[in-house]
């Protein structure tokens, strides 16, 4: 019997979620970012996430929803690292006080 679904593709993520290529990040939080400004700037890409998961469930059938979900996982992405930095760093801030 043919199998009508594909399975699906390997993931190619690490265990912290981040793409693994076998090169160096393709993002990096610079240390001197103020960490305001970084969690303004991962509200921005969780709420654009939000839009465009919220367009792509409305209309599944729509072709540009693939393309939104792709966005968002990318968005996603940027947005845990960015949290992932400030979290870091205040981290780092605490244990040498």
């Amino acid at each position: 019997m043919k199998k009508l679904v594909p399975d699906p593709p390997t993931s190619p993520h690490c265990s912290t979620g981040v793409l693994c290529t076998g090169h160096a990040p393709f993002f990096l939080v610079r240390a001197d970012i103020p960490e305001e400004d970084a969690l303004m700037h991962a509200s921005l890409l969780l709420r654009g996430i939000f839009d465009s998961l919220q367009k792509a469930c409305l209309h599944p059938e729509d072709s540009t929803s693939k393309v939104l979900l792709w966005v968002s996982l990318h968005s996603t992405e940027l947005a845990k690292v960015l949290v992932d930095a400030v979290l870091d760093g205040m981290g780092n801030r605490k244990a040498t006080a």
